[in-house]
Formats: structure tokens, C-alpha cells, sequence
């Protein structure tokens, strides 16, 4: 009989995972590190399905085994390429019959199983509590085109934990953000990403994170992450138009015009009819300093209306000139020094939900 884990010990376990639910269901959202391994197609899953809520448990047990019997020998061969020592982890949506059905073939098989238990939906739960715990957060604000993303970088690279939510998000922000991005994660899938790294994250260092709205592409951040952000101290940088210009066309200098002209009919009612047309005429002629002045028209009255939105007295350095790792190092020193202005980093005051099993920890 195969053992059953908790979703802490299943997630601290490191042998080959296995998602044996259909291919839609693990293209929505899945545990980061999953191999898809369907004891069902989604068609399968449909018929079977359907016959349980008709007929009864028996008769979809039955039609589960006429269509999957046929694959056993398979699964068997897939499971001992994926993991010749045959260790594996498996799951499927709860914890139910097709983990079972696929944990006994490969048992059968001379394999060690471990399952989920609660499966896939046990995950989701742990995901929602892991990202509504409360840990320290320093937001990296700034107007479009100082860089930020490349700061975070290098402040990962000085030490710093950092979330880097337009990472994970394939996306970096912006009405232009795709542009030259793979394609994006399903919001479901975006949460599972953060919370893995967040659990790892040492809860008395702060972390630092970008500033972002609530969506980043057609992903959205997490309520309950969102208000850490939101009630988090922030540090913003600022730099001369000039640079800000010219990190713009070196970020998207090689985007497609169609994809450029297309990102900016985007924001043609914020922008304005008359300036839209002028960016336009810009990017066509390859005029993309001229044509990202006119744009950062927009996104420097949203940032500055943000600012005021938030009723805050926002820190400001100024990283003109600097590279990267220069700038990086001046804002560490602006978050030691907050740090010790406020006695220690605040905790945003909200409580996470319980729940019987702790949240992984693991190491940075």
C-alpha cells in the first residue's frame, strides 16, 4: 500500500513528482516541478465523470478501468524513465481514485509510491495560507524606466531576498510588458510559484519586491499578498529622463512595430487621441526616444497618482548615473537605515489563516 503524506512532508520530499490528473487540469495550475502523467485524457475524464454523477461510483469505477487498463504497462515503462531508482510522488485533485489506481500499478511495478494527501486541492489550500503569512516586505518603487527590475537582480545577487513578481509572471508590467515575454501562467499557476518561494523566504529579513498593481498582464496577485505589499514601507528611485529613455529602447528596441503600435492603441483613451497618433507616427519611423517620451506622459501621471492615492511620504533616492549594483547597494543602505528608524521592520498586521499543517520551510 502506498504511504500518504501531508503537504509538508509531501513537498519536503524530492522524488520524481507525478500529476496524474488530466492535461487541461495541469495545464491550469499545477505543483511547480510536476510531470503530467494522466491516468485519464480529458475526454476519458468527461466520460467517467459523467457515468459517476448518472449511473453510480460502480459503474464509473468499471468504465475507469476499462479505459485506463490498457495503459498500465505503459505507465509502468513512462515511471521507469522518469525515475530509475522507482521512487515517486503522486497526486490527482483529492487525494481520491486515480491516485490510488495509479499508486497500485506502479507498486504493482516494483515501485516506492508516496501520495497527497487531499491531493491536488490540499496544495491549493496551503498556497492561499503560505501566501497570506505575514513577513516583512520593502517595496522598490519608481516611474517606468529607472530599472527596477535590474536592481532587484542585483540585489538578489548582493544577498537580498527578493520576489521578482514579473518573473513569475512573464510580464513586466506595462500595456507593453509581453512583448518579447513566453507566454503567461495562469493566474492559479502564478500563485503556486510565489508561494513555494515565499515559504522559503526567512520570515525576519525583509524582502524586497516591486511595486506593481494588482495585475501584472492577465496575472493578479493574491489578495492576501497584495495587502502586504500595500501595507509595506517603500523606497523609490528616481533617475533623468534621458537614462530612463534610453533603458526603454534598449528593453524594447527589438519588439516588432505591429507589437509596438499595438500596445499603444491600448492605452489610447489614457493617453489621449493626439498623442496616441504622434507615438505611432514615431514608432513607425523608428523615432523610439521621441516616441517613449510621449508615452511616459501616461505612465508618469499614473505613478504620481498612485503616490497620492496612498497618502505617503515615500522615501526618494537618486540612482542617475548608476549601474545596477551601484544602485542596489544605495538602497540597501536606505533600507538599513529605515530599518533601524522604525525599531525594527513592522509586520503587516493581518493573521493567516490555521490550518493542521505547517507551511514548508525551506532554505533561501
Amino acid at each position: 500500500m502506498s504511504e500518504s503524506l501531508n503537504i509538508s512532508a509531501f513537498l519536503a520530499s524530492t522524488e520524481v513528482l507525478l500529476d496524474v490528473r488530466s492535461p487541461s487540469e495541469y495545464a491550469q495550475g499545477r505543483l511547480p516541478g510536476a510531470i503530467s502523467f494522466p491516468l485519464f485524457s480529458d475526454e476519458e475524464r468527461a466520460r467517467v465523470g459523467t457515468c459517476y454523477k448518472q449511473v453510480g461510483r460502480e459503474a464509473a469505477v468499471e468504465l475507469g478501468f476499462e479505459l485506463a487498463g490498457p495503459k498500465f504497462a505503459a505507465f509502468i515503462r513512462q515511471a521507469k524513465e522518469l525515475a530509475p531508482e522507482r521512487k515517486v510522488r503522486l497526486h490527482c485533485w483529492r487525494g481520491g481514485m486515480r491516485s490510488e489506481a495509479v499508486a497500485w500499478v506502479l507498486q504493482m511495478g516494483g515501485f516506492e509510491v508516496c501520495t497527497l494527501t487531499g491531493g491536488y486541492k490540499a496544495f491549493r489550500r496551503w498556497v492561499r495560507i503560505t501566501l497570506a503569512t505575514p513577513k516583512p516586505i520593502v517595496v522598490l518603487g519608481g516611474m517606468t524606466g529607472t530599472g527596477k527590475t535590474d536592481i532587484l537582480h542585483a540585489l538578489a545577487k548582493l544577498g537580498e531576498p527578493v520576489l521578482d513578481l514579473e518573473s513569475y509572471a512573464n510580464h513586466r508590467g506595462s500595456s507593453y510588458g509581453a512583448l518579447g515575454m513566453p507566454p503567461q501562467p495562469s493566474t492559479e499557476q502564478f500563485e503556486n510559484l510565489l508561494a513555494m518561494e515565499w515559504a522559503g523566504f526567512d520570515a525576519t529579513r525583509p524582502i524586497w519586491l516591486e511595486a506593481e498593481s494588482r495585475r501584472i498582464g492577465t496575472c493578479r496577485i493574491a489578495d492576501e499578498l497584495f495587502q502586504q505589499m500595500e501595507a509595506a514601507p517603500t523606497l523609490a528611485i528616481t533617475r533623468p529622463l534621458a537614462e530612463r529613455l534610453d533603458y526603454l529602447v534598449k528593453i524594447y528596441g527589438h519588439a516588432k512595430t505591429a507589437g509596438l503600435v499595438e500596445a499603444t492603441e491600448r492605452i489610447r483613451k489614457r493617453l489621449g487621441g493626439q498623442r496616441t497618433q504622434a507615438a505611432i507616427a514615431l514608432i513607425q519611423s523608428g523615432q523610439l526616444h521621441e516616441a517613449f517620451e510621449i508615452l511616459l506622459t501616461y505612465y508618469d501621471r499614473a505613478y504620481t497618482y498612485d503616490l497620492e492615492r496612498r497618502h505617503q511620504q515615500i522615501p526618494t533616492l537618486d540612482v542617475g548615473g548608476l549601474s545596477a549594483i551601484a544602485a542596489a547597494q544605495k538602497l540597501q543602505t536606505a533600507a538599513k537605515r529605515l530599518f533601524q528608524a522604525k525599531q525594527g521592520w513592522p509586520l503587516p498586521q493581518t493573521s493567516a489563516p490555521q490550518a493542521a499543517d505547517t507551511p514548508l520551510s525551506r532554505s533561501n
